[in-house]
């Protein structure tokens, strides 16, 4: 109910008088890296101030800066991130803060969330990972985007994506949900618009007032998303200072959306069900019922079928999430929307990185057309940002024209590696025979990655969870051909 209260008063409040533009401080020593998330948050409304260190940051506080958001990186030279966090939260403890970093191991998130830390971005991340970071803060971001998208004729990909056939019957079906409170699984490959189909269910619902919460599964280890998910109470584990609100309270009144479903451990499955079924649970460490009143929208772009025969997914759970199932399908199979996504993002970040509005050039048209965009819409997004800034075509045409062997290519590749090695039985050491297989495996998964990312070799190497230096000599060892 205080959540939802919350909510309804911010929203009157913007009803009846236009508040001030809200404010962020980014700290972050990469000069390049504070001009981009200047003009990130600048593009969302807000107006922003800038340094290189904690120390520096602290003293802004200290000498009347008031942001309503901090974004703070966690390794600096000088007083680094943690130690800038901690301070903040003893002194200014109603001032939320981000914190962004290259650095991805757990125990450094932990450290961070114990610390206080309203949440955790991994550089690079996606432009919606930052909005749905503010959205949780009630900073409503996406409608900044919104509203500036009208002023300055740049169409909302959120409408473009409903353009197809396909699409529009998945509004159809969301429409028709509209006014009730059923879970629903979203299915697709990865980069298809789960999220924006999951904000839409919310948007339509009879919850758009109330918060919309998204937790990505797979991006914190089992632990930590336990209490990310649940909360804690004081005491609860070292560090655990005070209690914390977990995802599910702070979406009371609205809606929770847990991104990459199959991810989450068994354990976690059990809490989950238990909250489906009662709309209740336990914080970490504590032994009271919270209740809460949530939607549940899931999604992954794995066979939850598949994971529960192999006993890697709840059946109980998967049939509590499958009351209604929506299967996007990938943009190859919605062509019609490439043309329409394409004039949006030349637009949104010629206008962004202050670059001119020349379009492309028919060669690119005609390459986009017989593209399969394994990594469909935000693959076509990342292609068309790397060509808005590096104000040329030719990495991106070099990448799309180079031949791409299929499935069934690869396929038949390993199998006639494997008749090789039965001809010569006993003539190649076993060793030699599994690192040839894993080299052609990896292969395979490094590309798809490297397509999914946009050749982002950084993003990649997180995803596939290796270091960026193992990255470039596996792109190397495994003769990947390199398209960015």
């Amino acid at each position: 109910m205080g959540s939802q209260g919350a909510t309804n008063r911010v929203t009157r409040a913007d009803e009846e008088e236009a508040p001030r533009a809200p404010r962020a401080l980014i700290v972050d020593d990469a000069e390049g890296m504070r001009a981009y998330l200047a003009a990130l948050f600048e593009a969302r409304g807000f107006g922003v101030d800038t340094c290189d260190d904690g120390g520096r940051a602290l003293s802004l506080l200290e000498n009347g800066a008031d942001p309503d958001v901090i974004l703070l990186d966690v390794m600096m030279p000088g007083t680094d991130g943690l130690a800038a966090l901690a301070r903040i939260r003893e002194t200014w403890p109603e001032v939320p803060v981000l914190m962004v970093s290259v650095v991805g191991k757990a125990s450094t998130i932990v450290q961070a969330m114990q610390l206080g830390a309203a949440d955790y971005l991994t550089k690079p991340f996606e432009e919606s990972e930052l909005d749905a970071a503010l959205d949780r803060l009630g900073l409503h971001s996406s409608s900044f985007g919104r509203s500036r998208g009208a002023r300055s004729g740049v169409t909302d990909p959120t409408k473009t994506v409903w353009v197809s056939s396909a699409m529009r019957e998945i509004r159809s079906v969301i429409e028709q949900i509209g006014d009730t409170d059923v879970t629903v699984l979203i299915l697709g490959e990865s980069g298809a618009g789960k999220e924006i189909v999951a904000r839409e269910v919310h948007a339509v619902s009879n919850r758009v007032k109330g918060p919309f919460v998204k937790v990505n599964c797979a991006a914190l280890p089992a632990d930590l998303l336990e209490s990310e998910l649940f909360g804690y109470e004081k005491g609860a584990f070292t560090g655990a200072h005070g209690r914390k609100q977990g995802k599910f309270e702070l979406a009371h009144g609205g809606t929770i959306f847990l991104d990459e479903i199959g991810e989450m451990c068994p354990s976690l499955q059990a809490k989950l069900l238990q909250v489906l079924q009662d709309s209740e649970f336990t914080r970490l460490g504590g032994n009271r019922e919270v209740h809460v009143d949530v939607r549940v929208v899931c999604a992954t772009n794995r066979s939850l079928v598949e994971m529960v025969a192999a006993g890697d997914f709840r059946e109980d759970l998967y049939f509590r999430l499958n009351v209604v199932a929506i299967d996007i399908p990938p943009l190859r199979e919605r062509r019609e929307e490439i043309p329409l996504f394409v004039e949006t993002f030349v637009a949104r970040y010629s206008k962004l990185y202050e670059r001119s509005n020349t379009g492309l050039s028919q060669r690119m048209i005609e390459a986009m057309n017989v593209y399969d965009f394994p990594g469909n819409v935000r693959e076509l997004e990342n292609m068309i940002k790397r060509m808005v800034v590096l104000e040329s075509e030719e990495s991106v045409l070099a990448e799309l024209s180079r031949p791409r062997a299929n499935r069934a290519e690869r396929r038949a590749e390993l199998d006639a590696m494997l008749e090789e090695i039965e001809e010569t039985a006993g003539e190649t050491p076993l060793r030699e025979v599994g690192r040839r297989f894993a080299q052609e495996v990896e292969r395979e998964a490094i590309e798809h990655m490297l397509n999914l990312t946009g050749w982002n070799r950084k993003q990649a190497a997180s995803r596939l969870g290796i270091s960026y230096k193992t990255l470039l000599q596996k792109i190397r060892t495994c003769a990947v051909e390199v398209g960015g």
